[in-house]
């Protein structure tokens, strides 16, 4: 952790900053958590100083930004639906494989 690191995400659901926090990971941002433990502070210390966040570096803000908001409410645009070429099904776009056959999407 640097200064130059930027709250991108917080949420008092440890679990929910937590999967942020790989999505982050997963992608190469290099994300940091904090206040993972503070939950039981509330009361003491103000409770938005208690929530759960995930930090990146100041450079990455911009596609941390985009990547949580996929995370959290899906694509911006659903992937066309595909013909699988193995046995001709109809798919929805959200499948990565035949229902029918378990050909995987061709790429």
């Amino acid at each position: 952790m640097t200064g130059d690191d930027v709250r991108v995400f917080r949420h008092p659901n440890a679990l929910l900053v937590s999967h942020v926090h790989n999505v982050l990971a997963s992608a190469g941002l290099v994300p940091t958590l904090r206040n993972m433990t503070l939950g039981g502070g509330a009361g003491e210390l103000p409770p938005g100083e208690c929530e759960p966040e995930v930090w990146v570096p100041a450079g990455h803000r911009l596609r941390a930004e985009a990547l949580v908001e996929e995370a959290l409410d899906g694509p911006a645009e659903p992937p066309p639906d595909w013909r699988c070429p193995a046995c001709g099904e109809w798919l929805e776009g959200a499948f990565d494989a035949c229902w029918q056959c378990n050909r995987e999407r061709p790429r």
